[in-house]
């Protein structure tokens, strides 16, 4: 099994979009008009929002996308910037304007979410370039799938070529391409994109271990499947091993996962074993699922060491 390489720098490669936020009782159903109880705006998507969570962490980071050439653009490199991260590589095009997620947040805490990708779907492989200059051995690169798959497979092949370690978020939730499996190190992903990459009509922790070391054969060195409540599964070429999620009260499950994820990567990035990363990654998801909204929700360093649940 080839090591993490770890004590470096992250680089995240996609996506950046204003969040939209309503709250509602409950989720409407088709055609129907339903009262919601509150409404904010937030800066989001799940590139920027996993480049903001590590940054938190007290990692290195450089975020690598578009936004259109509007106001909302200009706020989400705004926020990148006022939490550390760099944004050098981040492109303002006026082919396009800035992403945008509508998001619906229930009573429950759960959400549902529309994507329209905006500048995003301007991302290509001439922009996985940028990554020559910021990637090196001890390196991560942080990618998911909101901006185009063949973007996506450059950036990988980029990174390899670099030294870097590779980690993949597979969300939205969608096929891979046969040569981008092998390019992978790390897949960290959830119950529903598991399902829907191994065949599965549904994963939970006791499924979880096969799903993953079915996907550990397609190219990847470490397959992490996050369950929600019944926490994170982590299988290697060493095994598998099953952590328990932190009991919280949750207000707004939104961007759990890419704090998770953003976390993660900090925690390896500071040479932090693999199952301590997890296991501080479920902390800082937990703590940041108790508030509202996506990159607003997401703790520092410190506030995960102090966090009691």
């Amino acid at each position: 099994m080839k090591p993490v390489h770890a004590g470096g720098r992250i680089v995240v490669f996609g996506s950046l979009n204003m969040d939209l936020v309503a709250r509602v009782p409950r989720m409407p159903g088709p055609g129907e008009t339903l009262a919601g109880h509150g409404f904010f705006s937030n800066a989001g998507g799940k590139g920027a929002n996993q480049a903001v969570a590590a940054a938190r962490q007290g990692a290195q980071v450089a975020m690598v996308g578009q936004v259109g050439a509007d106001a909302f653009g200009a706020e989400l490199g705004t926020a990148l910037h006022d939490n550390g991260v760099d944004v050098t590589d981040v492109r303002a095009t006026a082919e396009a304007p800035t992403g945008v997620a509508m998001i619906l947040v229930d009573d429950g805490a759960q959400n549902c979410i529309a994507v329209i990708a905006g500048a995003n779907a301007q991302v290509g492989p001439a922009d996985a370039q940028a990554l020559v200059e910021r990637l090196g051995p001890g390196d991560l690169l942080l990618l998911q799938l909101e901006v185009p798959m063949d973007a996506v497979q450059r950036a990988a092949a980029v990174a390899r070529e670099r030294g870097a370690t590779v980690v993949l978020n597979p969300a939205p939730a969608h096929a891979l391409p046969a040569a981008l499996w092998p390019l992978v190190d790390i897949l960290v992903l959830n119950e529903t994109e598991a399902g829907m990459l191994d065949g599965q009509a549904s994963v939970d922790a006791s499924s979880a271990a096969g799903v993953g070391a079915r996907l550990l054969q397609r190219g990847p060195n470490h397959v992490i499947v996050t369950l929600g409540a019944d926490g994170v599964v982590w299988t290697s070429a060493a095994g598998t091993q099953h952590f328990d999620a932190v009991r919280v009260q949750a207000i707004d499950t939104t961007a759990a996962g890419d704090t998770f994820i953003g976390a993660l990567a900090a925690r390896l990035a500071a040479q932090l074993p693999m199952a301590d990363a997890i296991a501080h990654g479920i902390r800082a998801a937990a703590l940041s699922v108790t508030r509202p909204g996506a990159q607003a929700s997401m703790p520092t360093l410190a506030e995960v060491a102090r966090f009691a649940p």
